[in-house]
């Protein structure tokens, strides 16, 4: 069964090789241990609807689905920022600022840097969920870039502020623009 396959949503879909509460620590610390932070209290959010779907019978889970509905409102409305569980995110995810932010996407890799005003999500209205874009580990997204459609982001690249991506983004590269256009360089990252 492929990711294309499942329904997004039935299950908790956080990264398998940590348990919650280390997931929480750990998104804690890459948001410079700060409870301020309105990326921290996103992805918090985000973390807590995904865990409550391993909880059964439904009847059980319903107060805690209550809980993220309201949580994921006072994030939306205190922050600007849209996440919804069904988006599968990896760990060390980092939205710095705040405000402006649509993460819609299939999938945000591990170690990705997302700055303000942000958009990821389908390119027309009615397109399946199918349809949105998957972010590779490590991508740097600029202020202001906008990423619609069923397009892959590649490992390592960078999405420049303000850029519009509206096909695939091959790892280590940049893309700026409206529309983007590829800039290919290779990016040194410090280990």
């Amino acid at each position: 069964m492929t990711v294309l396959d499942r329904t997004p949503g039935d299950r908790n879909q956080n990264p398998p090789d940590i348990g919650f509460w280390a997931l929480v620590q750990e998104d804690f610390v890459t948001h410079e241990r700060s409870f301020w932070s309105r990326g921290f209290w996103a992805l918090f959010t985000h973390r807590f609807g995904n865990w409550r779907m391993d909880l059964s019978p439904r009847l059980l889970r319903a107060p805690f689905s209550f809980a993220y509905r309201v949580m994921r409102e006072f994030v939306l409305w205190g922050a600007g920022i849209s996440l919804d569980y069904t988006v599968v995110v990896g760990r060390r995810v980092r939205l710095w600022h705040h405000g402006g932010m649509v993460l819609g996407a299939r999938r945000i890799g591990n170690d990705v840097h997302i700055r303000q005003n942000t958009t990821f999500g389908v390119a027309r209205r009615g397109d399946h969920w199918s349809m949105k874009p998957v972010i590779g580990d490590g991508v740097e997204v600029g202020t202001g870039a906008v990423v619609i459609g069923a397009v892959e982001i590649g490992d390592g690249a960078i999405i420049g502020a303000n850029a519009v991506v509206l096909e695939d983004v091959p790892s280590n590269t940049m893309a700026v623009g409206v529309p983007a256009r590829l800039v290919r360089r290779a990016i040194l990252r410090a280990g």
